[in-house]
């Protein structure tokens, strides 16, 4: 299993970072002990002083798959989750200033919770209409919607086969809404997709 991850897939929080805006989608990847599930707590790491949460949608894919087109790109994943991608954000600026992979800012121990339950793709009216939204110690922090994003999940599908095969049970983290910001020892922190609560986990 990997965990796939698109960056900059939303203008707004393009702009937040004061990113370009890419031409296509950016493609990153955490290594599988980044998963952290059962809505275990996620504890600070040493290395930093400033880890930022993203609240993102995360695809489940249900059939293996390369160079997929993208009006076929749908009948590969099954199930919609909520995904936090924990980022360094301190280490990440470092190792950009010098122009070096920032996979460390991303990819550490337990920077990919999950949420406990994936909904099934028949639960949802229109895949390009999803609210979701993250809630710090019951403070709205991150609101999105599917419909925001530069890349839509067919078009993100179709781009990672390209280079990568696609198989089942790996998970595509697909961009994060404006509103990243730092969490601390303490916060609890709430994701949702519509009103209903997927993930709740600690900061410890």
């Amino acid at each position: 299993m990997k965990i796939l991850c698109i960056g900059r897939n939303y203008a707004e929080h393009i702009a937040e970072l004061q990113n370009e805006t890419p031409d296509a989608p950016v493609i990153f990847a955490k290594p599988d002990t980044a998963l952290l599930q059962r809505n275990q707590p996620f504890f600070l790491p040493d290395f930093s002083q400033d880890i930022h949460h993203e609240i993102e949608l995360v695809l489940r894919i249900c059939k293996n798959g390369k160079n997929i087109e993208e009006k076929f790109a749908p009948t590969y994943f099954d199930a919609i989750g909520l995904g936090i991608d924990f980022t360094a954000r301190d280490l990440q600026s470092k190792l950009k200033s010098k122009g070096l992979p920032w996979e460390l800012a991303k990819g550490f121990d337990g920077s990919a919770p999950i949420s406990q339950e994936f909904k099934p793709v028949a639960d949802f009216q229109d895949l390009k209409n999803i609210n979701f939204r993250l809630e710090v110690n019951g403070e709205v922090r991150q609101q999105g919607n599917s419909s925001l994003m530069l890349h839509d999940f067919s078009k993100i599908i179709s781009y990672i086969s390209q280079f990568i095969t696609l198989k089942m049970g790996d998970l595509i983290f697909t961009g994060t809404p404006s509103g990243v910001g730092q969490v601390k020892i303490g916060d609890q922190l709430t994701g949702y997709i519509e009103d209903e609560k997927l993930l709740d986990l600690a900061v410890k």
